[in-house]
């Protein structure tokens, strides 16, 4: 037993060392780590290289399109200038009054489809008006702004994060994943805009953002798109997705195996995702050849990284696999109660020590497969916790060698120690939420 958790624990150091002291790619991280997994668990030599191309190709067999068409679907969104039609609705709705809220609501509902470094740069000059127009200072809004963007980012699809750790974990109901997702990151992003009213009374308007450049839509070259335009990548593959999850209840009513399999085919989270991609089409200004190679050449070596990082993930969860851990720690883990904690802690550990929420989850969905039965989230649901836990964990904690630490605290102004009092904390407080909310929705449902 000591032997096998000695080589996992040397295997997850090395990825901490060398991603974060000496910048290796987490790719090739990974990689060596898998090697050397395979090579000190003693699995025959003839058989490793099998092992995790076979590894590899599954994961990528089963979500890569996906998260192509969800990449690809981010870009336009954000070249469209859709995000900022979906902010300023926000803001009519909630009303300049409640900037936080407004904020906290935007971060929500933009960061499904676009990641959050992206989504913050994009939205640091709305930030910035608000902050002149409402006369607040911009600290408490760019952390309302940014709590809202991390919270959907680890937990709802079409981020890498949950779809590889779904893949990893071998589970098929997306959907599931998608509506716990949207349910877990309410609690989660209603504590970071309280912290952020919190920090409303630390820090006073100074006046120092009338320097800064404010949000102007007039200074926009592209024409904004309609809201329902802009909603509509989003919002169809969900409800696309659904219509798909319940085909069993419609077929009841409905006796026409012919809508049955459209219904079926529509569902499928592939050709959801490249239905809201054709959607997303009509966000473009100009079907040009010019204009269409761009976002697409910039979506794809978008997806490019993640790919690569999501399966050498796989390869690794595939030498894993062979790892007699469930025998190891059936009784460890069990008298332990672990349970749902597991995973929080190993990618709060691995999220605080590398910086990147993405390889914390994948790394440790490819982890904890092999021992799902000991830990009792074998089932559709408990894996859908089991993603949950880690992606909350993956939000503990951002600093200095997390990207987003440098995108939140550079475009809004923020000097280094201000930063960690604010951003810093702010994710430590989602996390902790994060694994209060799982744990009761594990209590309610596991």
């Amino acid at each position: 037993m000591f032997s096998i958790l000695l080589i996992l624990f040397a295997a997850i150091v090395f990825i901490i060392i060398t991603t974060s002291k000496f910048n290796l790619h987490p790719f090739l991280a990974l990689l060596i780590a898998t090697f050397f997994i395979a090579f000190c668990a003693g699995i025959p030599l003839n058989k490793i290289s099998d092992i995790i191309t076979t590894g590899f190709g599954n994961i990528l067999k089963s979500i890569g399109i996906i998260i192509i068409a969800g990449t690809l679907i981010g870009v336009i969104l954000e070249k469209s200038r859709a995000t900022t039609t979906i902010s300023q609705a926000i803001i009519r709705l909630v009303t300049e009054k409640r900037p936080t809220t407004a904020l906290s609501i935007i971060g929500y509902i933009v960061s499904i489809p676009v990641f959050c470094d992206s989504a913050f740069v994009i939205l640091s000059s709305l930030n910035k008006s608000l902050s002149k127009k409402t006369r607040k200072s911009i600290v408490p809004l760019a952390i309302a702004l940014s709590t809202g963007l991390y919270a959907p980012h680890v937990l709802i699809p079409p981020t890498p994060g949950p779809i590889a750790a779904a893949a990893n974990l071998h589970m098929d109901n997306l959907l599931l994943i998608i509506i716990m997702g949207m349910i877990i990151a309410v609690p989660v992003v209603v504590s970071g805009n309280i912290f952020a009213n919190f920090l409303a009374k630390k820090y006073p308007f100074t006046g120092d953002i009338e320097k800064l450049e404010s949000f102007d839509e007039t200074n926009i070259d592209i024409k904004l798109p309609t809201l329902r335009a802009s909603l509509a990548p989003i919002l169809i593959p969900i409800l696309l997705m659904a219509l798909g999850t319940t085909t069993n209840i419609i077929s009841r009513f409905i006796h026409n195996q012919v809508i049955t399999d459209i219904l079926t085919f529509l569902g499928t989270p592939v050709n959801a995702l490249l239905i809201g991609l054709a959607f997303a089409f009509f966000l473009m200004p100009k079907f040009n050849k010019t204009t269409l190679n761009d976002w697409m050449g910039e979506g794809l070596k978008n997806a490019a990284t993640i790919l690569v990082i999501t399966g050498v993930g796989g390869a690794l969860g595939a030498v894993i696999s062979f790892l007699p851990l469930q025998d190891y720690l059936s009784e460890g883990i069990a008298t332990k109660n672990l349970g749902i904690f597991l995973p929080f802690i190993i990618a709060a550990v691995l999220k605080t020590a590398q910086g990147s929420s993405t390889v914390a989850i994948i790394t440790t969905s490819a982890i904890l497969f092999p021992i799902l039965p000991t830990l009792g989230f074998d089932s559709e649901t408990g894996k859908a916790l089991m993603v949950m836990a880690m992606g909350v964990g993956a939000m503990t904690v951002s600093h200095a060698n997390d990207s987003y630490f440098w995108v939140v605290s550079q475009f809004s102004n923020m000097d280094i120690k201000t930063a960690y009092k604010t951003h810093t904390v702010a994710s430590l407080i989602q996390g902790l939420t994060g694994l209060i909310s799982v744990y009761i929705a594990y209590l309610i449902i596991g």
